[in-house]
């Protein structure tokens, strides 16, 4: 298949190596020309001097970008270049509602666009092993599923356009309080003396054990965060559930808390820090503490 991958970040970057390895005919572009060129060299495959070069005569447009602005940016600058026919899938983190406009968009022009964030972070990217969630016309979907397969173990149509967005919003509610737990109760042992990893091993095989415990746990530890998802893109995230929230006046107490403690840890110099920094603030909280 004919494809043009927009967004080689942390995550894009991964997805279109997968993609480069299934031998599809690919297309990359990024802002970032030395993300550009530094893939090319590791992977099969070709650039082009602008959005509309890139996706003319693409049969699959694919993007992961930051936010609703940088989305709209490319579809504006791509959107007159689209062939018939030509499906579009966003693996972004956006608002529902720019899903929803593009979408209705795109098939008044007679293409499609699906609306696919993923989880698994950085490690599910690289291993080929990310969940997508999805939302999209139910025909264009089964012409596009198995391309996914590339990158994805678990892929699913959620609903129409809009519910692939929801969906990921409640994955980050979720993650949002184990993430914030996680950081908690390791401080709570350190605090208390207590053997970290011996704590960890117990913790692993009870009930409390998460992917967030798994994968992050070690560099929390640690104190080691220079990876993964940063505190910038996941206060990004919590506020655009926060925003939905609002509109469908759901409660949402926890996620607006670790909402504000992130904003506390970007102000400690951990913006661009993977967001389980969150454990940083703690100990900074549970050693003011006097004994």
């Amino acid at each position: 298949m004919k494809i043009t991958f927009i967004g080689l970040g942390r995550m894009g970057w991964h997805m279109a190596g997968h993609l480069a390895r299934q031998k599809h005919t690919l297309t990359v572009l990024d802002s970032n020309l030395t993300a550009v060129s530094t893939w090319l060299a590791a992977h099969q495959g070709q650039s082009a001097p602008s959005t509309q070069d890139a996706v003319r005569d693409a049969e699959l447009v694919i993007t992961s970008l930051p936010a609703d602005a940088a989305l709209q940016l490319v579809w504006n600058e791509a959107a007159d270049s689209l062939a018939l026919g030509c499906i579009w899938i966003d693996h972004s983190t956006t608002s529902a509602e720019i899903a929803r406009q593009l979408a209705t968009t795109a098939s008044t022009r007679g293409n499609f666009f699906i609306d696919a964030p993923v989880s698994g972070g950085t490690i599910g990217a690289e291993k080929g092993t990310l969940a997508i969630m999805a939302g999209a016309d139910e025909t264009a979907w089964k012409k596009v599923e198995s391309v996914l397969q590339a990158y994805a173990q678990q892929i699913s149509r959620i609903g129409p356009p809009g519910a692939g967005q929801l969906t990921k919003m409640s994955n980050q509610i979720c993650v949002a309080g184990i993430g914030q737990a996680l950081a908690e109760g390791l401080a709570f042992a350190e605090k208390n003396g207590l053997d970290l990893e011996k704590v960890l091993a117990v913790m692993l095989k009870g009930s409390s054990t998460s992917w967030m415990m798994e994968n992050r746990s070690i560099p929390m530890i640690k104190g080691e965060f220079d990876f993964g998802f940063s505190t910038t893109l996941m206060r990004k995230d919590l506020a655009l559930v926060m925003d939905e929230a609002r509109r469908s006046d759901v409660s949402l107490p926890v996620t607006g808390l670790v909402t504000q403690l992130l904003s506390d840890v970007a102000a400690m110099g951990h913006a661009q820090s993977d967001w389980c920094s969150l454990i940083q603030r703690q100990r900074r909280l549970t050693a003011s503490r006097k004994p």
